[in-house]
């Protein structure tokens, strides 16, 4: 039996949580029975109901003690099978590899903003990645990176030879596409949106760059005073000082966090915004941008990182630190009618691009390769 981790989707770990939950549900709809799902529940973790009745395993421990007891089984030498007696294959789809002897693994790379922005990082959580990656990276059989971006990161600061590594994309779920009008006002209604505002898709934590981005739609809104932002996505970490910001400077009427918004919800609130603006420093692969465009929703975004890969010709790209340059690239997004249609119509057929069925096939493929080679 081939077993996916899906721990991050049962603690609903923003785009952990949603990658491994769409890849399991791609592969289950790919081959019938061949996979099973294990996870860490924890005290409170609840298994998606789409993932109900998926024959499982799972065990009940907090998420700091389960890491710990991963780091040191593998510095032990220690294999965890018997939680999984009949497992062929294991894939962890989070930075939390599963000790296994004998045991083709496979580890899903997201990104590696612990090694590049570690002020970005709780000092716990970049103490354990950087002594626990290196060895995962080594340990496992194969990875799987979900961008060229994040592919290149891992080979130049852990030294793995490329062919180990596997590029295989995500996707928006089915239900990002244009909402109907209706839709689109009743969420305006229920969330009380603005009449004109910018949407950021994301948790607001250091490398989201929201601060540059209050400093551009100030600019913005120099001459466009009604302009607004909306931050829809729960509030990660090392968020405080950017909240005291908006609170010192009076800026709660201009600057709205909506929190965690209800997938079902989310097509509307794109749809409803003027423009969605992804500014962030790092991304390992950035998901929110495609979700916006299979909306119908135009995208300006750094050029940083994975977001060319994502966003192709269809967004319009920034200098993530250059404040005035995202202000112009805002401006000009929002004056010039043609090249924002343009835009809209390329982001739709870019968001085409990219599906959980291909991602599926293609993952399907390293796993019989890795079966075939064990």
């Amino acid at each position: 039996m081939i077993y996916v981790d899906v721990s991050a989707a049962v603690h609903a770990r923003a785009g952990l949580g949603r990658y491994s939950e769409k890849l399991v549900t791609a592969l289950l709809d790919a081959q019938p029975g061949r996979f099973a799902i294990f996870y860490n529940q924890g005290r409170d973790g609840q298994l998606p109901d789409t993932l109900r009745g998926v024959e499982e395993k799972h065990i009940r421990l907090g998420y700091k003690p389960w890491r710990m007891a991963v780091l040191l089984a593998h510095l032990s030498q220690i294999s965890f099978r018997r939680l999984v007696p009949d497992v062929r294959l294991f894939h962890s789809t989070e930075h939390l590899l599963m000790p296994l002897r004998n045991t083709p693994t496979i580890l899903t790379v997201h990104d590696l903003i612990y090694k590049l922005y570690p002020a970005y990082h709780k000092k716990l959580n970049y103490w354990y990645l950087n002594l626990a990656m290196p060895l995962f990276c080594r340990r496992t059989r194969g990875i799987i990176a979900v961008s060229e971006a994040t592919k290149r990161d891992v080979v130049e600061y852990y030294g793995i030879d490329p062919a180990k590594i596997h590029v295989v994309y995500e996707a928006a779920a089915a239900h990002f596409k244009p909402p109907k009008p209706a839709e689109i006002d009743r969420v305006r209604r229920q969330y009380d949106l603005p009449e004109r505002f910018l949407i950021h898709l994301g948790t607001i934590e250091p490398r989201k760059n929201l601060d540059r981005l209050v400093d551009a739609l100030q600019m913005v809104r120099q001459e466009d005073e009604n302009l607004s932002l909306i931050l829809a996505g729960a509030r990660g970490w090392l968020y405080d000082d950017f909240l005291a910001r908006i609170a010192a400077e009076g800026l709660e009427n201009v600057v709205r966090p909506l929190g965690w918004v209800d997938d079902a919800d989310l097509p509307g609130v794109i749809a409803a915004a003027s423009l969605a603006v992804q500014p962030s420093l790092y991304e390992g692969f950035g998901l929110p941008i495609l979700e916006h465009m299979a909306c119908g929703q135009v995208v300006a975004a750094s050029n940083s990182s994975s977001h060319p890969e994502v966003g192709g010709q269809a967004a319009a790209y920034f200098e993530a630190t250059d404040t005035r340059e995202m202000a112009a690239v805002i401006q000009r997004l929002l004056r010039d009618k043609g090249e924002y249609t343009r835009r809209r119509q390329s982001g739709l057929e870019q968001a085409q691009r990219f599906s959980w069925q291909r991602a599926a096939q293609e993952t399907i493929k390293i796993y019989d390769q890795l079966l075939t080679n064990s």
